[in-house]
């Protein structure tokens, strides 16, 4: 994008955005010549009429003209539908190549890429403002040639019919050409404020369509109702103010034709009366004059929708010029994750590099392939940081994440995360049945292997129970699920994978401790070549565990089994102490 900027989006359609500027001139073409024709045909009625002419040659003449002009028409209709289909057929395939480029570029986004853009403002940019620019390119097409030689071709005939009223035309061009050119100046910084807030709005909308259930359970349906009219206050007050020079525009070129004309009709009018002039003529030139003045406003448009097309361009490229922090291109193809040994070595991050505090602390632990590793710590401490380093969603600011013994960064993305099945923290299922959504870790899996997973995952009972068993479609995000069972699905959608390390990041939560013991024991027993990470916040979720990590502020303060942590672990009996006091409350 950087090298190439749109050229690459243009260059397979090249020969739409050349063949339909050039019927459109086809079209031009017809209607410079047209007037003229029939200004001809005007003149010979009237010196017929006057007995300046036989009626044999007046009809002559007529049909002679007649027949050319119906012709002209035809050519006419063929540039200017063959014009508009290609125009339509250019604009659309360059922006559906780039919103294709975009929605790839933001796949390979890293999470430190994603928090720079609202999800609000990347869904703007990916629709909103590639249909801005795909219109001005449509526009570009249809009148970037259309609207010059519209104005060339009829200040030419104009010079020829009467160059002394062509004048006239001449000294009204400059003056609104300075107008058009003021507005371009004042609209730009306006349509960019106008994407802005369009942002705004969607991130709102998105957030409360998102989060209606918790919006509802908490009665706050007036307040993210105010929240959106004061966002969609912005939106209309930005727009007016943008649209308020769009619309200025018109009345003024209009305004300046109906001057225009008027002069042209007084003047000419004496020139008729005085014989220096014929009616034909005259019609004719005010013919032309009305298409210079109309080529300035299909001018002025094309100015004033380059000004939001500018704007929209400018947040695109934002988009595309923005560099991914984490890339695999030093990754090797032939490297897979076979065994699962996960090591950390003296591995610290932060999210935010200008400042000083450690989200991760100088952390070094390790876990033997087929190992089950608890991590438990208190809220905020870093252990959902600590296990999206391992299939690379984070990359450590010091230290390294070997896999397998080898760094991380030495493998290609599909086959590290390809060897690592996560269940991440907020559970997501995405719109279709339950089958679809279990073979995202799958999709050649056969019926027997979906059904294995479910049954490890404690899902296999309460899928059965719906009445399309597998094929029940779910709701946007799993909302015709209940919490436990969503965990469920997404912890046999990973192990579908049949991964070589598997992580849970507080994947039991919503599970009962029946069930989630079950889970245990099918993970003890069904995966021991499997190495299994699984942050919790009940003690009673870890404490079989080969090792458990105790994070406090983004540090390890303790490692060990239950029984040597509860020895030698201030953190883990403060934790183990408040559990089994809020057990014996219950």
């Amino acid at each position: 994008m950087k090298q190439e900027g749109y050229w690459k989006y243009i260059k397979p359609y090249l020969s739409a955005f050349i063949i339909g500027p050039i019927l459109m001139l086809v079209e031009v073409v017809g209607e410079v010549v047209m007037p003229k024709l029939f200004a001809v045909m005007n003149n010979t009625v009237v010196s017929y009429n006057a007995n300046r002419l036989s009626a044999a040659d007046a009809n002559a003449t007529i049909v002679g003209n007649g027949l050319l002009m119906a012709g002209m028409a035809v050519l006419m209709f063929i540039g200017g539908t063959g014009g508009a289909y290609f125009s339509v057929r250019a604009s659309s395939k360059f922006a559906c190549d780039l919103r294709k480029d975009v929605f790839n570029h933001i796949q390979n986004f890293s999470f430190e890429n994603i928090d720079k853009f609202s999800t609000g403002s990347l869904v703007t940019r990916t629709t909103n403002d590639i249909t801005q620019l795909q219109n001005f390119v449509s526009m570009i097409l249809r009148m970037a040639l259309r609207a010059p030689g519209m104005m060339i071709g009829g200040i030419i005939m104009a010079l020829m019919t009467n160059a002394k009223l062509a004048l006239i035309v001449l000294c009204m061009v400059p003056i609104l050409a300075i107008a058009i050119a003021l507005m371009l100046w004042f609209s730009f910084p306006l349509f960019q404020k106008m994407q802005t807030k369009l942002d705004n709005l969607n991130t709102k909308i998105q957030e409360n369509l998102t989060n209606v259930r918790v919006v509802k359970s908490f009665v706050r349906e007036d307040y993210e109702t105010d929240k959106f009219k004061e966002s969609n206050k912005d939106l209309k007050d930005s727009t007016m103010a943008a649209m308020k020079i769009m619309i200025a525009t018109m009345p003024v070129m209009t305004l300046a034709m109906n001057v225009t004309t008027l002069a042209i009709v007084w003047f000419g009018g004496k020139r008729v009366v005085s014989g220096d002039m014929t009616v034909g003529d005259l019609t004719a030139f005010i013919t032309y004059i009305t298409q210079i003045l109309s080529s300035l406003m299909m001018l002025s448009m094309i100015i004033m929708n380059a000004s939001r097309a500018m704007a929209s361009s400018k947040r695109i490229r934002a988009v595309l010029n923005e560099e991914v922090t984490l890339t695999d291109e030093n990754g090797s193809e032939d490297l897979k994750v076979e065994h699962g040994s996960v090591e950390f070595k003296d591995v610290c991050f932060r999210y935010y590099k200008n400042t000083d505090a450690w989200v991760l602390d100088h952390i070094s632990f390790s876990a033997k392939p087929g190992e089950t590793v608890g991590i438990i710590g208190s809220t905020g401490c870093g252990k959902t940081t600590l296990v999206s380093m391992i299939p690379r969603l984070y990359d450590p600011d010091e230290g390294e994440i070997l896999v397998d013994g080898k760094n991380v960064k030495d493998y290609k993305f599909t086959n590290l995360r390809d060897g690592v099945g996560m269940v991440l923290q907020k559970n997501v299922l995405f719109s279709g049945s339950i089958e679809e959504n279990l073979r995202w870790g799958n999709e050649d899996a056969t019926d027997e292997e979906i059904r294995q997973v479910a049954k490890v995952a404690q899902a296999d009972k309460f899928i059965d129970s719906f009445d399309d068993g597998y094929g029940m479609e779910l709701g946007q995000g799993g909302v015709n699920v209940s919490g436990g069972q969503k965990q469920r699905l997404c912890i046999a959608r990973a192990l579908l994978k049949n991964p070589k390390i598997i992580i849970l990041d507080d994947s039991t939560s919503a599970v009962d401790t029946a069930t989630e013991a079950n889970i245990r024991y099918y993970f003890a027993n069904d995966l021991k070549d499997t190495t299994k990470l699984i942050i919790a916040q009940r003690i009673g979720s870890v404490m079989e565990a080969d090792k458990i990590i105790v994070l406090d502020e983004g540090r390890i303060v303790g490692e060990g089994k239950h029984e040597e942590l509860l020895k030698t672990c201030v953190a883990y009996r403060e934790i183990y102490a408040s559990q089994m006091e809020n057990r014996k409350e219950a």
